[in-house]
Parts: structure tokens; C-alpha cells; sequence
């Protein structure tokens, strides 16, 4: 027993596994949580990956802001999310289809089964509950002209019994993201919880409230008192397709009288409203600049009283996302985009002060608790967990759930490093380099020279589903990402700086930061490169197939355009491609040939493999066949991806294993 002790306590320890494209969609995934009332427990939605279904579940859990007392509180086989609590704390209402469609539904905390709440003839979509509890405010596709629920079921009835499939439309956008439209919109309405009548707040109003396609229960709030809710629409008429006007617009939650548009003079974006805690003042986001998505993101905060407004951050040149007040209404917490980071600061409401609390990771949600924020963060080694925080930062991130911890501690991960370089212009540009894992300083290894998407985004220190470098890493390549001109978290001006230059700052900052990476980390095998992109960066890759192809031996262009001036006419957001080039296509002083990549597939000869989804209404099909086309009558190496279900993303865990299977198969092809 003893000699079997020892052997036991001085065995070597188990060997850590490389992380695996199973791995990544094996991951728990952590998101929508709400903090408790009394500040001292947070409700979250944690979603598990069922192989078998192809499906991700989410279910609800339950943790202390001291991190104890994790605990499941759903296990039902359908989704559960959207958790919100009751003003005392003791239960929590979410949406579950358990009853066949999706409803909302009252779970006591104290013990006892669930209780559906609203019994609707229509799903819901989102909703909020007001600070009394009395009330639920929700979202329900409805046709326009429709002034009940029941007329819109009884209208969808009608259709299914009908033997045609033939749509008509007179009117943009009549497809988005990845659904056709059928006439419906997602509108607001107001119930009792206690039951009764169901009032229609958006009467005849032709918008979207939530936004289309990824809007949700932050694009509009109930006032304290419980009588007004304030909500996002963009209600521009036939210019829907190429306007980027979201407006504020308020309604008596009683039903009486019209919305009334709160944001008359901004024809640029406004979103996230939020009251403060004593009812007087409205917080905000708003942009400046019609048509530009990417642009600044400025802090407002209105007086309800008074409709006066104050912008808080003019001075500060980061773009603001999650707003949070403190209690006593003299703080306002947000994250912004920070120099390959996505932080936390502070903005003191009265002068507009800004303070950074936190900026190394990625914090994707923040709310108040009782005595700090909790945050979810994750980086370039870690998904995604909930952390308390101090206001004013001290003390760092305390972690409070470590859902995906036994599987963490199993890999083996390759080590993230930020550098930077002078780019363009001669500015400061950033990026990520992350070894393999197993890294030698004295071998050569392959590099996955990846490109992102946006193009106003940022490959930063963030634990990405889809495009992970770290699948790179474990695959014995070393994972490259350049921040180029028009990356967001360097500036304003900095993100500008790509709109109608789409193939020159960017490409000028790629080559030089695949340079300086090839000189700071000469463990790269200058003659083993391939790179990638999506999106943008799918452009870019068909960009750099004609224009860039010295140093490449492979490529991988995924839901990119290959001719600019074609994808204005198919994809559905008219605004972005009339904000990055110009204009229309036929209007005078359009750039869409400036940096066209259809121009120069004359050019083409490295080997590209090309992915696209049948559901990406954002960037057609069209252009992804159009691609393997071209390279297939230039006699270049390639190969075709196709994904009839998936839309701009690979979503579903089966097909995400077979993309990164045969995008490291063809990584693997041309420098193995």
C-alpha cells in the first residue's frame, strides 16, 4: 500500500491535449446574465453543445456575486433564457418554448415548478418586466395592419393552407441577414403578468421594434414609474435599405396616444436607452454621421423634463457600448473597444469624465451589483466567465463561475503576444501573434495569417467561437492578426481612415505587419504562409490574390465579395456599401472600382480554397461561386465549401467541425 502511495504521489502529471475544433464547440458557452435586486446573486443563461441534435441548449444557472452557491435551475430539453428577476428576488421570469412556443415563464426560487405566465397566440421574442413586477412588456412578429395577436395567427393560418409559395414585394428590404420577409413585424406590446388585455404599442408604425437582425430586450426599457417605455425603430419609409436613422421614440405603456419620437434632429444612429434609477434623466447612445455604421458611438444623457441633452464623451475617442447606471444615478459604466482590448470605464455623469477600470481582455456584458460589477470576460486563453469588479477597478477581476474550467485545465494552449509597428501614414498599428502550442524558439513553424472581418473590427484579445486563433495554434501554425486602418479601439479617425480605401491603407498595414512579425519572430517560416479572412476580410484575401501573392502558398476567402460594384445590388444593407464607397454605384465620385477584386483575377495563381454560406444574404452566394469559378477556368488550385443552412456564420456544430477540418487540410496541403 505504501510503495503504491508513493508511485501514486510521484507520478508525472497528465499530459495536457492540443485544443481541438471539438473542443471549441464542446465549450460551454456563458451569456445574458442579470443581477439579482438585492445585488447579491446573478442569474445567467450557460448553453451546452448537443452533437447528436447539431444544436447548442441553454439552460439557466444561479450564482452568488461572492461566487458561491452555483446552482442549475432549468434542465428542460428546450432553450431557456432570457432571464429577468422579480422585484423581491425571489423568482426569475425567462422565455422557454416548453409549451410548444416560445412564452414567458415565472420559476420561484424557493422551490416549485415553473409557471407559464403569458399563454399568446404568437411566440415571444424578447420582453422586460417592469420595476413593480406588474408588468411585461414583449416582442411578437405581427403583421402592420394587424391590431391583435389573434389576427396575425389567424393570417399565418391562412397561408400555410395555401398551395403556392410565391411572394411579392414592392418595397426594400424584402430579405435581411438570413430571412426573407413575409410582411411581419417585430412589435411591442403590453400585458399585465396577472393577465388581461394585450395593448398594442406600435400601432400601424412599419418598423422593427427590436431592431432586425440582432436586436433584442436592450433596445428598449420601462421607465421606474412603470408608465412609459422607451424603445429603438428605424421608421424611415421606403429609405429602410440604405438609412442607418434609428430613433428613440417614447409610448404611454397604457396604449394611449401614439409614440412620439424622442431623437427628431439625429438622422445618424441612436440606441440603448436606459433610465436612470430615479426616472429623470435617459441615458443613450448616438452616432453622428448618416449611413456609417462604424461610426463614434457618443454617450448622451437627456432630461426627461426638460428634453435637454448633454453629449458626455466628445472628448473621449473610443466608441461606447453597454451602459450601466450606478444607484445613486452619478455614474454611468460602459465598454468600449481599447487598443486590442474591449475594457470597462467609468464616465462621471455630471463632467464627463472618463476613467479606465479595467482594459486587459475582452468584457462582452457588465451590470451593477451591490458593491462593484460583475463582468463577463474572456481573452485570447480563456472563454468567457463571470467576474466581480470593483468600481473603481482595485483589486482586479475576482472570478465567480469557472463553467468551462476542467476542460481548460486539460488543454494545452499556445501563448498570445500584442506587438506593433508603423503602418500607413507612419501610425502606430497593433497585433496579436499567438505560438504554437509545444513552442520551440529553435524550430520554423507555419503561419495562419488571419484577417478580420467589418471591416471596423478587431482580431484583439478575445475568445472567438468561429475564427480562434488558438485552433491555429494547436494545429502547429502560428496565428498572425494585424488591427489595420479602420480597426475599431485606435480612434476615430483611425477607423475612418478604411472607408473608400478598401485595398490600400489596409493592405499597405497587412504587408507591413506581416514584415515586422517575420523579423520580431523568426521561428516563421517565411516560405510556409498562408492567409485568411472572412468578410472584409474575404475581400481582402480575393484583394491580395491579385495584388499581394508573392508571399502566399494558400488562401482561404470565406463570405467575401469579389466584385464590388455587383454585391451593391444583392446584398440588402444599402447604407454600408453607399457609406465605404461613396455612394451609389452609377452616382459620380463612387470608389467601387478603386479596389475591385474582380479586376485583377487575371493575376490569381496561389492555390485558394473558398467557403460560403447558401443563408448569407449580407455577401450572395453568388460571389463565393463567382470565386471558384475564376479560379477554376485560371487552372489555380481550389476547392469549394458550401454550406446550404448557414448564413454569414458557421454555426451549427457539425458543420463548424467540418469548416475547420478542411480549412487545416488545406492549410496543411500547401506548407506540410
Amino acid at each position: 500500500m505504501i510503495a503504491l502511495l508513493v508511485t501514486l504521489l510521484t507520478a508525472a502529471p497528465v499530459a495536457k491535449k492540443p485544443y481541438t475544433v471539438q473542443d471549441q464547440v464542446a465549450l460551454k458557452r456563458l451569456s445574458g446574465f442579470k443581477v439579482s435586486p438585492d445585488g447579491t446573486r446573478v442569474v445567467f443563461a450557460l448553453r451546452t453543445t448537443d452533437l447528436e441534435a447539431n444544436k447548442g441548449r441553454l439552460d439557466l444557472w444561479l450564482v452568488g456575486t461572492d461566487g458561491q452557491g452555483l446552482k442549475q435551475l432549468t434542465t428542460h430539453e428546450g432553450n431557456e433564457s432570457d432571464a429577468v428577476w422579480s422585484p423581491d428576488g425571489n423568482a426569475i421570469y425567462f422565455l422557454s418554448a416548453r409549451s410548444g412556443s416560445n412564452q414567458v415563464w415565472r420559476l420561484p426560487l424557493d422551490g416549485g415548478e415553473a409557471a407559464q405566465v403569458t399563454k399568446l397566440p404568437l411566440d415571444v421574442d424578447a420582453f422586460q418586466l417592469s420595476r413593480d413586477g406588474s408588468t411585461l412588456v414583449f416582442a411578437a412578429e405581427v403583421f402592420v395592419d394587424c391590431d391583435t395577436l389573434e389576427c396575425t395567427a389567424k393570417r399565418l393560418e391562412e397561408k400555410s393552407k395555401k398551395k403556392t409559395s410565391a411572394q411579392v414585394y414592392d418595397s426594400l428590404m424584402f430579405r435581411h441577414w438570413d430571412t426573407w420577409k413575409d410582411g411581419r413585424r417585430a412589435h411591442l406590446f403590453a400585458q399585465k403578468v396577472a393577465g388581461g388585455p394585450v395593448v398594442n404599442l406600435q400601432k400601424k408604425q412599419n418598423a422593427d421594434a427590436p431592431t432586425k437582425p440582432f436586436g433584442g430586450a436592450d433596445d428598449f426599457t420601462i421607465s421606474p414609474d412603470g408608465k412609459t417605455l422607451v424603445y429603438v425603430a428605424r421608421d424611415v419609409g421606403r429609405e429602410e435599405a440604405w438609412s442607418t436613422d434609428l430613433d428613440l421614440f417614447q409610448v404611454s405603456l397604457d396604449g394611449k396616444g401614439a409614440p412620439i419620437k424622442l431623437t427628431t434632429t439625429n438622422r445618424a444612429t441612436d440606441m440603448s436607452p436606459v433610465f436612470s434609477p430615479d426616472g429623470k434623466q435617459l441615458a443613450y447612445l448616438a452616432m453622428s454621421r448618416p449611413k456609417f455604421e462604424a461610426d463614434k458611438l457618443r454617450v448622451l444623457v437627456r432630461d426627461l423634463a426638460t428634453g435637454k441633452e448633454r453629449s458626455l464623451t466628445d472628448a473621449w475617442d473610443r466608441s461606447a457600448s453597454s451602459l450601466a447606471w450606478t444607484a445613486d444615478g452619478k455614474t454611468l459604466f460602459v465598454t468600449a473597444d481599447d487598443l486590442g482590448q474591449h475594457g470597462v470605464f467609468s464616465i462621471d455623469v455630471a463632467s464627463g469624465q472618463v476613467t479606465k477600470v479595467i482594459s486587459d481582455g475582452n468584457v462582452s456584458e457588465l451590470a451593477v451589483a451591490k458593491r462593484g460589477l460583475v463582468v463577463a470576460h474572456d481573452s485570447l486563453t480563456r472563454a468567457s466567465e463571470l467576474y466581480a469588479l470593483a468600481f473603481d477597478g482595485k483589486g482586479g477581476l475576482k472570478q465567480l463561475t469557472d463553467v468551462n474550467g476542467e476542460a481548460f485545465a486539460s488543454f494545452s494552449l499556445g501563448a498570445p503576444e500584442q506587438f506593433s509597428f508603423k503602418g500607413a501614414n507612419d501610425d502606430t498599428v497593433y497585433g496579436y501573434v499567438v505560438k504554437p502550442v509545444g513552442f520551440d524558439a529553435k524550430k520554423k513553424y507555419p503561419m495562419a495569417f488571419l484577417i478580420h472581418g467589418g471591416p471596423q473590427g478587431s482580431f484583439g484579445n478575445h475568445w472567438h467561437y468561429r475564427w480562434n486563433p488558438q485552433s491555429y495554434a494547436a494545429h502547429g501554425y502560428v496565428a498572425v492578426m494585424i488591427d489595420f486602418h479602420g480597426s475599431t479601439g485606435y480612434g476615430q479617425g483611425f477607423t475612418d481612415a478604411i472607408s473608400g480605401d478598401w485595398g490600400g491603407k489596409p493592405l499597405e498595414d497587412l504587408q507591413k505587419g506581416l514584415a515586422a512579425a517575420l523579423v520580431k519572430y523568426p521561428f516563421i517560416d517565411k516560405n510556409k504562409l498562408c492567409a485568411l479572412g472572412a468578410s472584409y476580410g474575404g475581400f481582402m484575401i480575393n484583394w491580395i490574390a491579385g495584388n499581394w501573392n508573392e508571399p502566399w502558398k494558400c488562401l482561404v476567402t470565406h463570405d467575401g465579395n469579389l466584385d464590388e460594384r455587383f454585391a451593391y445590388f444583392d446584398t440588402e444593407e444599402l447604407w454600408f456599401p453607399e457609406w465605404e464607397h461613396g455612394g451609389a454605384p452609377w452616382e459620380a465620385g463612387s470608389t467601387y472600382g478603386k479596389h475591385n477584386p474582380i479586376d485583377h483575377v487575371a493575376k490569381w495563381k496561389v492555390p485558394m480554397l473558398v467557403v460560403h454560406g447558401g443563408k448569407d444574404f449580407r455577401v450572395v452566394e453568388t460571389h463565393g461561386m463567382a470565386t471558384f469559378t475564376a479560379l477554376q477556368r485560371r487552372g489555380v488550385p481550389s476547392k469549394f465549401l458550401y454550406f446550404p443552412d448557414e448564413n454569414h456564420w458557421v454555426l451549427k456544430p457539425q458543420n463548424s467541425i467540418v469548416w475547420h477540418e478542411t480549412v487545416l487540410g488545406w492549410l496543411d496541403q500547401w506548407t506540410k
